[in-house]
């Protein structure tokens, strides 16, 4: 008897080594050997050019950009949330790993019983109450023969490391919001800086357009025109403070503050956008949070298949259950108390009208799906990088000719104010000039403020620094404790 229950303790070793359902591969994604947008002066990144993990916005030098982007790691809500969620993802790994070991209660229970002296042959019982008083202990394992557990707990692992990935995504997009609101502000204050400066030189030509009109040199039209251009002036560089003041707000919720708590003084964006290594597009699949995310997913949708098909074999439960019975605790622990069972059972799907087939159908689906979700966020990123190099090569180009064009409207309108002066021309050619040199300079400092965006976005598309070898490794072996800790 022993050797059969040892040679079937021995198959069901054998058996558990088994697993049912697809090993796991990651697809193979196509990748163009560089990037088409890169400049023509492009070279291969070094290893030293690489961006420093983490705090990608220290290549910025901004102080006070570094000391924001650092409160985000503390301070942010949404950032919270989301490592909320990564440690909901985690326990959900300890709960499913759980199921690889037994599952072992105990209790008591005392029961005071009188028997029925009308019963069948209860007059010839020596007593008609007595006490029952049990100490088991019960035990029941689920050998898992077909891989059913092993793949859930495969299954939920996967999908922790998704999430620790959506936390380095959430992350980094919030730093890059961040930076991206931190020199657009910036751009607008550069911006309103030219205003104010612009309505200065306009109030020293209205004076003087009211010194020639004292004089009889000027008209009352002249007077007119130079007031209306310094009071449009004035109304635009009122109306950037709107925007200002929503980039400021948005920076504070960012922070974790309330927009009332927080000010940032005026400092117009003088900065250019740094050189930004970008490496081979065939590296993004290691650099970015999100294609690390869908590609856990995908693993994780894999291993659903394998819980299906195990629905396909019997389930095998060992159990047993042991213990002390007494009409006393003091004879507990007598061996003619104690009491001891065991057994083995084996309960498998005879007719379910195809619902594992289903369930199996919808699993491979579901993974499929996954697949083209990797693809496409894969796509997507190649997208990201080539749409934000081309951004900042292209607006590097418009930077030059608008700076060539803000220097001829300068030129122009001088020569406007001296031809005024002379009395060759009336205030018009003036205002004309004046408008098309505000405009030009006002276009130059958004294109400023563009670039700056634009290599912020270049970045947060190339990972932000980060890499898979950061992804968390999630505990494989041993039983969870069960102090809570």
């Amino acid at each position: 008897m022993r050797a059969r229950i040892v040679l079937f303790g021995l198959g069901l070793l054998v058996l558990s080594g088994c697993t049912v359902g697809p090993r796991y591969a990651r697809p193979t994604t196509p990748a163009p050997p560089q990037f088409k947008e890169l400049p023509p002066n492009w070279k291969p990144a070094e290893p030293s050019d690489q961006l420093a993990k983490g705090n990608w916005w220290e290549i910025f030098q901004d102080p006070q950009l570094n000391a924001l982007e650092q409160q985000i790691n503390v301070s942010n809500q949404t950032l919270k949330a989301a490592q909320a969620q990564f440690e909901q993802a985690r326990a959900a790994v300890r709960i499913n790993r759980s199921f690889q070991y037994p599952t072992v209660t105990g209790g008591v229970s005392a029961t005071r019983n009188h028997v029925s002296v009308n019963r069948p042959n209860g007059r010839l019982a020596p007593t008609n109450n007595y006490t029952d008083l049990q100490l088991p202990v019960d035990a029941s394992y689920e050998a898992d023969v077909w891989g059913r557990v092993r793949r859930t707990v495969e299954a939920a692992r996967a999908s922790a490391q998704a999430t620790a990935a959506d936390v380095e995504s959430v992350s980094l997009s919030l730093h890059a919001e961040l930076a991206s609101d931190y020199f657009q502000l910036r751009a607008l204050d550069a911006e309103e800086q030219l205003l104010n400066s612009t309505v200065a030189a306009y109030e020293k030509a209205l004076e003087l357009t009211q010194n020639r009109f004292s004089g009889g040199v000027a008209s009352q039209v002249d007077v007119a025109q130079a007031q209306t251009q310094l009071e449009t002036t004035r109304a635009q560089a009122i109306d950037v403070g709107v925007q200002r003041a929503q980039f400021e707000h948005a920076i504070a919720v960012l922070t974790g503050k309330a927009p009332s708590t927080l000010t940032l003084a005026s400092a117009p964006l003088t900065s250019t956008p740094p050189v930004i290594p970008t490496g081979l597009p065939s590296d993004l699949l290691e650099r970015r949070p999100d294609i690390a995310a869908t590609e856990r997913r995908m693993a994780a949708a894999n291993a659903e298949i394998g819980v299906a098909k195990a629905a396909y074999y019997p389930t095998i439960t060992l159990s047993g259950t042991g213990g002390f019975e007494g009409s006393s605790i003091t004879n507990w622990f007598n061996g003619p108390s104690g009491f001891v069972a065991a057994g083995v059972s084996a309960i498998g799907t005879v007719f379910d009208a195809g619902r594992r087939r289903a369930v199996t159908d919808q699993a491979k689906a579901a993974y499929n799906q996954s697949v083209a979700n990797y693809q496409e966020t894969v796509l997507t990123a190649f997208q990201d990088v080539e749409d934000n190099l081309a951004a900042l090569r292209i607006l590097e180009q418009e930077a030059t000719t608008e700076n060539a064009a803000v220097t001829a409207a300068e030129h122009s309108l001088a020569l406007s104010n001296n031809r005024y002066k002379g009395g060759v021309t009336t205030y018009l050619e003036v205002i004309t000039a004046q408008s098309v040199a505000l405009s030009d300079e006002r276009v130059a400092v958004q294109i400023a403020g563009r670039r700056m965006t634009a290599a912020v976005l270049l970045i947060k598309a190339l990972g932000g620094g980060w890499t898979t070898s950061t992804l968390p490794v999630v505990q494989k072996d041993g039983p969870a404790s069960n102090n809570g800790q």
